[in-house]
């Protein structure tokens, strides 16, 4: 129906409804003069039977004609009466009705009385759901609101007149735009719309509730909604039901930011960066600006003062007000605040203080200091700082401001930020104490590696070492050149399993075991042999300290041993467990040759094999652990593609070449670290070497000295003949002494100059020194003092004696050398 007048529905549940409840009409004397069909069908009485009776006798029982009659003298008085009345049915049960009585005015002065009745327990419960709508409105603490289709306000409760600000009766006719900003009024007349539209309840849904009166203050409700219907289904409107849960939702954030630190702060161990997680937790959730402040020494890994004391170091800052790089110290720039600032307390009590209103310039002089002027252009007001303190002792602290957000800081975020401080002060001194132990393991490793390569005749040598990322730790990777008799040098590559001090302690006793065994001229396959055992037996000594160290387990390595001679131009290798080395032509191709493939050491009691290249003067051999082409993510096959193309530009100098290869191959940050030595040979010509086989016979000696003068004098080395000679004769005179069989001299000129005498023997000569008395014993000792180094080597054909001399030349060189007091000869 529309126009003036308006048809509801009555409820079904209305207890005096039309279609439940009993209605009569008694004249003033109690006379009944009207019945209704609902009175006769509840009580079972007829029009006919009881119209003109009084209704005392019909309808009241004697036993309950006094507390009826108080009744009625109460209605008489009062133009109206609502109660519970006992009420005799046609078959003379006893039934409680609830009653509604209204006198109703008639011509000539008589009045007559329009009563409605129902079931008492209907009646009842109707005025208990009636109380408690009643309490909906008046008495609850839960806001409810009652809106029109058009989202109108009917109704609202005290609650929500308390949130707005407004009497209950000033809210009715408005819109909740009137009161709440536009964003979130708008979200909730969306959400409401869409429940008149679906019908859908909406349940505990939170939203902003800002009011316009003042929106810097920021509030939250959960809101339920449902759909008014009439008993026809009728849309009449929605209600909805606002709790304010401001607290709840800071209680919630409170922990959802505490569980995000717990996923954000410490995922690495370096302590820059969980000094940056930090900062990035706080900001913007807990304040607009955060900034970490650690003691110079934790910085570097190393143990704070107790007290706290000294300079800190800036690790971190992130801030969202525009300006405030100008205002903040830089990150990395060293600072130091006075005892009696609010930092240097904070630092000294190791407490958190919080100033939630900072009062004017004295204020702001207090915790910015000479920066106070610019803080207060940015409108900072609240500052929290807050120690970072683990295991007994102070890193630093993290300071909080406030500018932005109009909101003061106060207990609650002091605590939460507490709960911040103490995570990452855990993960802090972690990463200190492992950027510690890292540094320690780098240092170690760095010292045991070799320092400058020096240059030598046989090859040009460039090397990379990378040492793996902090949270892997270094290894043990290490990479030698060692030169060899006869101008040839050892080229080594190898890799202990593991990471940590541990590791680059046995990589320094694995290399020293190379040079010694180096100096023995042994072949590659031999030298792979006495490491295998070395590390067998370090691996037993290990086990047997297990108790103590139970996570330094040396449990194997990998070795590449190359020897390449210049002369010959061939490259002997063996490999242990090892990468295959890479081979560049001059022309640029690159190969992987197929070295038998030996066991990694440790193992023990399996066999190596070496294999001998023939290699082209400027040829590149090229040497690396396994680190550089198993990264994480990558097939090996793509690394060694990749590795080879960068090889194939040859024409780069060596050191740009491996620094190249580094970059192509490796990430970032490596989870392994990486040893590179890149070798470009060199020969020695047919010029620069000569070779005679003398026969075993007394004039061997002088026969090798007139060929050795005549050849350093083609080779202008005339000023070292003299001491040449004194060297040829005494190996030469010893080879056809002791050692049966032809003698061969070799010289060789290179950066010095090299004298070696083979023979078929295999006795070794010793140095020793001669008494006065002897004979004889004394050559070697020359020989020795001649010569900068000497020594001898093994073959399958006997033994070979070899000497290196600088090549001197100018005037007085051979008179220098033959200084008596230089050569200690004067007791002889």
């Amino acid at each position: 129906m529309s126009g003036p007048v308006r048809l509801f529905s009555e409820s079904p549940e209305d207890p005096f409804s039309v279609s439940r409840a009993a209605s009569a009409v008694l004249d003033q004397r109690g006379t009944v003069v009207g019945w209704g069909k609902r009175a006769e069908k509840l009580l079972g009485h007829r029009a006919d039977e009881i119209i003109g009776r009084p209704a005392a006798d019909v309808l009241v029982a004697p036993a309950d004609r006094a507390d009826v009659g108080e009744a009625v003298a109460a209605c008489v008085g009062a133009p109206g009466w609502f109660g519970v009345v006992p009420v005799v049915c046609r078959d003379g049960t006893r039934m409680r009705l609830g009653v509604r009585a209204r006198r109703v005015a008639r011509s000539g002065g008589d009045c007559e009385w329009f009563l409605v009745g129902a079931l008492a327990e209907d009646v009842v419960q109707w005025e208990t759901d009636r109380s408690v709508l009643d309490g909906l409105f008046r008495r609850s603490p839960i806001g409810l609101a009652v809106m029109a289709p058009d989202l109108g306000v009917l109704r609202v409760n005290r609650a929500i007149a308390g949130i707005a600000g407004l009497p209950a009766e000033q809210i009715r006719g408005h819109r909740t735009g009137d009161f709440l900003v536009s964003q979130d009024a708008e979200t909730v007349e969306r959400r409401l719309r869409h429940v008149l539209e679906t019908g859908r309840p909406m349940i505990f849904t939170e939203q902003p509730c800002r009011l316009r009166a003042d929106p810097s203050q920021q509030r939250y409700v959960s809101v339920s909604a449902f759909r008014m219907e009439d008993s026809e289904g009728k849309t009449l409107g929605v209600t909805q039901l606002v709790e304010d849960v401001t607290e709840r939702h800071r209680a919630q954030l409170r922990l959802a930011l505490l569980n995000e630190a717990g996923a954000r702060i410490g995922t690495t161990l370096d302590v820059p960066e969980t000094a940056r997680e930090l900062a990035a937790v706080l900001v913007p959730e807990l304040a607009d600006c955060a900034t970490v402040d650690l003691l110079e020494p934790v910085s570097r890994g190393e143990e704070p003062s107790p007290d706290g004391a000294g300079e800190l170091r800036r690790a971190a800052a992130e801030c969202v007000v525009e300006g405030a790089d100008e205002v903040l110290y830089p990150v990395g720039g060293l600072i130091t605040f006075p005892k009696e600032t609010p930092q240097g307390r904070c630092l000294a009590e190791q407490r958190p203080i919080l100033i939630p209103h900072v009062q004017g310039p004295t204020g702001l002089a207090a915790v910015a200091q000479e920066r106070a002027d610019r803080a207060s252009e940015l409108g900072v007001h609240s500052v929290m700082m807050v120690p970072l303190a683990a295991r007994g002792l102070v890193l630093g602290f993290v300071t909080l401001w406030r500018a932005r957000c109009p909101d003061a800081f106060v207990s609650d975020d002091l605590t939460l930020a507490g709960e911040f401080a103490a995570r990452a002060a855990v993960c802090i001194d972690n990463a200190r104490r492992y950027t510690r132990e890292h540094e320690a393991a780098l240092t170690l490793q760095c010292r045991l590696l070799p320092g400058e390569v020096p240059d030598l005749p046989a090859v040009e040598v460039s090397h990379q070492y990378t040492p793996a990322g902090a949270v892997e730790g270094v290894g043990g990777d290490w990479f030698d050149v060692i030169p060899l008799s006869g101008a040839r040098v050892a080229l080594v590559v190898g890799d202990v399993i593991g990471h940590g001090i541990d590791a680059a302690a046995t990589m320094g006793r694995l290399r020293t075991a190379v040079h010694t065994l180096a100096d023995l001229d042994l072949e590659p396959e031999e030298v792979l042999s006495h490491l295998d055992d070395l590390v067998h037996r370090l691996a037993e000594e290990q086990e047997a300290s297990s108790r103590a160290f139970s996570n330094d387990q040396v449990t194997g390595a990998s070795c590449l041993y190359a020897v390449y001679d210049p002369v010959s131009r061939c490259c002997t290798m063996a490999r242990a467990g090892h990468p295959l080395p890479a081979v560049v032509t001059p022309e640029g191709g690159v190969s992987f040759p197929e070295l038998p493939a030996g066991p990694p050491l440790g193992l023990g009691g399996l066999p190596f094999e070496s294999m001998d290249l023939e290699l082209p003067e400027g040829s590149l051999l090229v040497l690396y652990t396994n680190g550089l082409i198993q990264t994480r993510g990558n097939d090996i096959d793509v690394a060694l593609a990749r590795l080879s193309a960068e090889l194939s530009a040859r024409e780069r100098p060596l050191p740009e070449l491996s620094k190249a290869v580094v970059k192509a191959l490796l990430p970032a940050r490596p989870t392994d670290d990486v040893a590179l030595l890149l070798a470009r040979t060199r020969t020695l010509g047919e010029e620069r070497v000569a070779t005679w086989t003398l026969p075993a016979e007394a004039s061997a000696a002088s026969r090798a000295r007139a060929l050795m003068a005549e050849q350093l004098s083609a080779w202008q080395l005339d000023e070292m003949v003299f001491t040449t000679e004194l060297i040829v004769s005494e190996l030469v005179t010893n080879a056809y002494r002791y050692g049966g069989g032809p003698v061969t001299l070799r010289l060789i000129r290179g950066p010095r100059l090299i004298c070696e005498v083979s023979d078929a023997s295999s006795t070794a000569p010793h140095l020793r020194r001669a008494r006065s008395t002897d004979e004889g014993g004394r050559g070697l000792f020359l020989v020795a003092q001649l010569t900068e180094r000497w020594g001898t080597r093994y073959g399958r054909d006997g033994k070979t004696v070899w000497t290196e001399q600088a090549i001197r030349t100018g005037p007085g060189a051979a008179a220098d050398l033959l200084q008596a007091d230089v050569w200690g000869l004067s007791d002889m």
